[in-house]
């Protein structure tokens, strides 16, 4: 037996292992927090929530509130009391909507601002829903370039400053189909199944039409229930089932107003159904390049590993291409359903109510986009998206944006606050076009203190718990002694007196004279003073 090699002092040490420069700085002070803040500030949703949030709220004040929004301003202004009894009438497809805003204004006021703020937040929301559920579906490139996708869409923006709930149904609907896709992730967590009924339960309270979007949820849960998909199914159905429990009562009371609400719709065509497209997006170079990208996301050729991402679940390209028919069905499914039921008696039809389908749109889009390389080329194709966009963008903030026809009653508020005197009244015309709504408008605009008396309405709208007031039916009895007299009309008039009804134009006539006239984009302000007795 040979002598042992010796052993060197070294190699008797005990191994130690690797340390890095933090190990040797003495105590960390790093708490557990930093962990979260880190996952916080690299999560995919963050610069799409960014950006969502800063063009929302960019210009978010500039255009004045148009009439649907001063429905909601006058419906939100209402007592709780006054409010339901309305919404008994007419509008309760909006009640959720016109509840929420009513607890709003109540802490923050009814500014322009303060009244598009829930719009605001919920359009950042909903770029926050999208990123993450591109992600789930195809990785965090795919995620982060969907949602800064949908934050770049122009009509994104323009109903982020809206008074009304399209804002708040799109954050639903994206925020539903995240959570399914959390609940089919673990279909045996009861929780997730209730956080997903309570969404569908948000969505029909919001939007009745946003609950097509679930054609798009069924297709997810058949391509994803997996070994268990008779259960799954199940569970999915008990959620739908709860949430159009909940919902059911909205449904059967807006079906019997429908009529009086949306009768202004008309009956689409197959012309109607091309260009909607560009309206959904609020741009037809918007649409043509979203559309171009979600088909592209078919396209793609097998990859090599050198080219998979890292980040992106791993999956067979037949599991891909089923996720893939899932969102196209919930991009294309709800316009194509809601075109065909429209050719009953009422019409649903307007692109509005289908801004729901958008996410879709931009996960397909993104996931188009996340084998480009190298990288940069995403960074610099969205860049230039978003200045192809920058006209869109600054017509949005115009002061009349909003409008069909515009009317400025910042103006004419303006001007009765510039020359109003005490006891001084006022007269709208609100004739055969209640869909002007001049005496909101106006009364909006004006400081608070400033209530002049609205000499020929008999019972306000919501007295009647309606949309729109009454007015007296013999005008003469409804003057009494004002020295002058505020006349806010249509523009288009020589004689301002001659857009009112005869009757109220004759009354006026006969006891006062016109002294200045005021004419404005969409309306005059006239200043009739009382005639001396002769």
């Amino acid at each position: 037996m040979g002598t042992p090699a010796p052993v060197s002092d070294r190699a008797a040490e005990p191994v130690r292992p690797a340390t890095s420069r933090s190990d040797t700085a003495g105590p960390t002070t790093v708490g557990p927090g930093a962990g979260v803040l880190r996952r916080l500030l690299t999560g995919v949703w963050l610069w799409p929530a960014v950006l969502a949030l800063a063009l929302g709220l960019y210009g978010a004040g500039a255009p004045q509130l148009w009439e649907d929004e001063l429905n909601s301003w006058d419906m939100a202004t209402r007592s709780t009391g006054r409010l339901l009894d309305t919404i008994g009438h007419v509008d309760a497809v909006l009640g959720a909507y016109y509840l929420l805003l009513h607890g709003w204004t109540g802490l923050f006021g009814d500014s322009d601002l303060a009244l598009r703020m829930p719009s605001v937040l919920a359009a950042a929301g909903a770029a926050v829903c999208t990123a993450l559920t591109g992600e789930r579906l195809f990785g965090r490139r795919a995620g982060r370039v969907a949602g800064l996708l949908f934050a770049l869409v122009p009509v994104v923006s323009r109903y982020a400053q809206e008074a009304r709930p399209y804002a708040l149904v799109v954050l639903a609907v994206a925020l539903a189909t995240l959570l399914l896709l959390r609940a089919l992730d673990r279909p045996d967590r009861r929780r997730r199944w209730g956080a997903y009924a309570l969404a569908v339960t948000a969505v029909g309270l919001l939007h009745l039409v946003a609950l097509t979007a679930l054609a798009g949820h069924a297709v997810a849960v058949a391509t994803r229930a997996g070994p268990r998909g008779r259960a799954v199914a199940v569970r999915f159905g008990l959620a739908v089932l709860a949430g159009g429990t909940a919902t059911a009562p909205l449904l059967v009371l807006g079906r019997s107003q429908a009529g009086r609400q949306i009768s202004w719709i008309p009956r689409p065509d197959l012309w109607s159904l091309t260009a909607f497209w560009p309206e959904l997006f609020g741009s037809a170079l918007v649409a043509g390049a979203l559309m171009a990208l979600a088909v592209a996301a078919w396209g793609r050729r097998p990859e090599r590993e050198e080219e998979r991402d890292p980040d992106a679940p791993a999956r067979s390209d037949a599991s891909g291409r089923s996720l893939l028919v899932a969102v196209a069905v919930s991009a294309l499914a709800p316009p194509l359903v809601v075109w065909a039921v429209s050719h009953g008696e009422v019409s649903y039809f307007h692109f509005r109510y289908l801004l729901f389908t958008l996410p879709a749109w931009a996960v397909l889009a993104g996931a188009g986009l996340r084998h480009v390389r190298p990288r940069a080329v995403v960074g610099v194709l969205l860049a230039v998206l978003a200045l192809l966009t920058l006209p869109e963008q600054r017509a949005l903030r115009e002061p009349y944006a909003h409008f069909w026809h515009g009317v400025d009653f910042q103006g004419a508020a303006a001007t009765i606050a510039t020359y109003h005197r005490p006891g001084d009244a006022v007269v709208y015309d609100r004739g055969d076009d209640t869909w002007r709504l001049l005496d909101a408008g106006v009364r909006h605009y004006l400081p608070r203190e400033l209530r002049p008396r609205d000499v020929f309405l008999a019972r306000s709208a919501a007295d009647r718990a309606d949309l729109w007031p009454a007015e007296c039916p013999d005008p003469e009895r409804c003057l009494r002694a004002e020295p002058r007299i505020w006349l806010v009309v249509p523009a288009g008039k020589a004689d301002p007196l001659d857009a009112l009804p005869a009757a109220q134009a004759r009354a006026l006539r006969a006891r006062y004279r016109a002294t200045g006239t005021e004419r404005l984009t969409g309306v005059t302000v006239a200043l009739l003073v009382r005639r001396a007795a002769s």
